[in-house]
């Protein structure tokens, strides 16, 4: 992963020593919390229900142990001994003091994190497949990329004040774990036919109040021209979008109002005006991947019989390894997903002792790599196979033996009412009483891949628009109801949702998930995943059975 050089640590030290005099002038009285509402947003600090909640910027979601170490001892200090992470792979504390949070960032700074464009109308936390470096699939490591954005927008003054906050993926890989259409910019990697490297770009993808599949506005840009594309699109961006409307400000609104080949116009005609002077120099790329350069790993063979001994003896094991373990491109390898969705736990959630496991786990088997992912699970890229079990067993004594990646309790929520201000209705408690019907593992597995994700409020944090089945948290008259929908997806073949029907109340929104459940058991043709039998049959069964059982 990128180390931070002196001058980041500079800048690092400098913005935490002019936030603790910021944060000083606002418990003195000496200026408005109007006044320190924006100071503070800089720094990554929301005030949400009950407290201060910190959001820490995890750059493509990469993390090393000694930083992973520091979270929680962050958690243990000043929070209630526990961090959540998010769909952005960004770690949110929930309980902070306003007079902790200098010494937070100071700390952060210790082991090259902040919490600097976590918040604002610029360019947020850029992310990338969390399987980089470590899956076979991939044409580039999308890490470079993401980190060369990152060092690029960083603070970039024609970027600090869009109409609107920026979100960027990265993806490198034909499976696309970034959900990258449905961000502000998308950008998948691509090679043309005679090997030349390079980007398709997708702009204009979004959710909330309304949720586009971006367009691809280019089908190839060649890599070395990255840079002066990007900044073309955000010019366009910054002349035309919204500034208004807050509802309206996104790109995709922009992309929608113009269409697709106005909007991708207009950026070629920007771009040309930039030229390649607006490009990283190649030195300053191979630079960054220098960055990246794979570890030593050693030389193995696929076949593991100390891997296959536990498979054999370990059932427990055998599960998780059919669901939690996925390919490596190196022989004897395996990538390990941790799942933070233990069966009645807040999803994305992990205690400070959690996070001290993952990171001992990392240091001792998994060459000191850390992912956070989208759908807000940990990830152990590197995992020799004949340590594999031993992983596992020490995940399950610390509760992070779940064996669900991809299955129906693997479910994405936003911390929703229990604590954020802009929410309608609680996430969590939706989120756990799924979990809890559905905690037969055999009946999971028999379900296979559904993708369940739940969001608070139209804002959409728990990317409910592109959930298998969404669940949406609405108001009616003071009481929490929930809107469901059917049929979306944020990978590679990414869709939105359709609504099914009228809101549920809060208590029949388990037992309509059962019935959406046994429809798709009853109706699908073998090898279908739920997606797939509810694109072939539409929603005409589902909604049938599900508003025949409501009523």
């Amino acid at each position: 992963m990128y180390q931070y050089d002196a001058i980041d640590k500079d800048v690092l030290a400098d913005r935490a020593a002019e936030f603790r005099e910021q944060v000083d002038r606002r418990l003195k009285g000496e200026i408005t919390e109007d006044q320190f509402k924006q100071l503070r947003l800089m720094n990554g600090l929301y005030l949400q229900l009950h407290a201060y909640m910190l959001r820490i910027a995890i750059p493509y979601g990469s993390l090393n142990s000694t930083q992973m170490r520091k979270l929680a001892e962050i958690g243990r200090t000043y929070d209630k001994g526990y961090g959540h992470f998010t769909t952005r792979t960004n770690l949110q504390f929930h309980w902070i003091k306003l007079k902790d949070a200098p010494e937070i960032l100071d700390h952060l700074a210790s082991v090259d994190m902040h919490a600097i464009q976590t918040s604002g109308n610029c360019i947020r936390n850029v992310t990338a497949d969390p399987y980089a470096g470590a899956t076979a699939d991939e044409l580039d490591d999308p890490r470079v990329w993401s980190e060369a954005i990152r060092q690029w927008s960083s603070l970039h003054p024609e970027f600090s004040f869009l109409p609107r906050k920026f979100k960027i993926a990265i993806t490198a890989s034909a499976k696309d774990r970034t959900a990258a259409k449905a961000h502000d910019i998308g950008l998948m990697i691509r090679r043309a036919r005679d090997g030349q490297l390079g980007f398709e770009v997708i702009v204009g993808g979004g959710m909330g109040r309304t949720p586009f599949i971006g367009p691809t506005v280019r089908e190839f840009l060649p890599a070395n021209r990255l840079f002066s594309y990007l900044e073309a699109i955000l010019r366009v961006y910054n002349r035309h979008g919204r500034r208004d409307n807050i509802y309206k400000a996104r790109i995709k609104i922009l992309v929608s109002a113009l269409g697709r080949e106005e909007f991708a116009r207009q950026v070629e005609e920007e771009w040309a005006k930039i030229g390649p002077a607006g490009d990283l120099p190649d030195t300053e790329i191979a630079r960054i991947r220098g960055a990246f350069a794979p570890k030593a790993f050693d030389v193995l063979v696929n076949r593991s019989e100390k891997y296959e001994a536990a498979l054999a003896t370990d059932p427990a094991f055998a599960r998780f390894a059919r669901n939690n373990l996925k390919p490596h491109k190196r022989a004897g390898y395996t990538i390990v997903e941790v799942s933070l969705k233990g069966i009645g736990d807040t999803p994305g959630d992990a205690t400070s002792e959690q996070m001290e496991v993952v990171a001992d786990l990392a240091e001792r088997y998994g060459q000191d790599d850390i992912r956070v992912t989208h759908e807000q699970n940990l990830v152990l890229p590197h995992v020799r196979l004949d340590d594999a079990h031993t992983v596992y067993l020490a995940l399950a004594k610390a509760g992070l033996g779940t064996p669900n990646i991809n299955l129906i309790t693997d479910i994405i929520a936003c911390p929703g009412l229990d604590y954020c201000a802009l929410a309608n209705a609680r996430a969590i408690p939706i989120a756990q009483d799924i979990a809890k019907r559905f905690a037969d593992q055999d009946r999971a597995e028999l379900i296979g891949e559904l993708k369940i994700k739940i969001s608070g409020c139209i804002n959409a944090c728990g990317h409910h628009h592109v959930g298998h089945v969404g669940i949406l948290g609405v108001d009616k008259k003071g009481e929490e109801f929930y809107q469901l929908t059917l049929g979306g997806s944020g990978a590679e073949d990414a869709s939105i949702g359709k609504i099914l029907g009228p809101a549920l109340p809060a208590d029949k929104v388990t037992d309509a998930i059962d019935t959406l459940v046994e429809v798709y058991l009853r109706e699908r043709h073998d090898g279908e995943r739920f997606l797939d039998t509810f694109r072939r049959t539409g929603d005409a069964p589902f909604k049938e059975a599900v508003y025949a059982d409501a009523h």
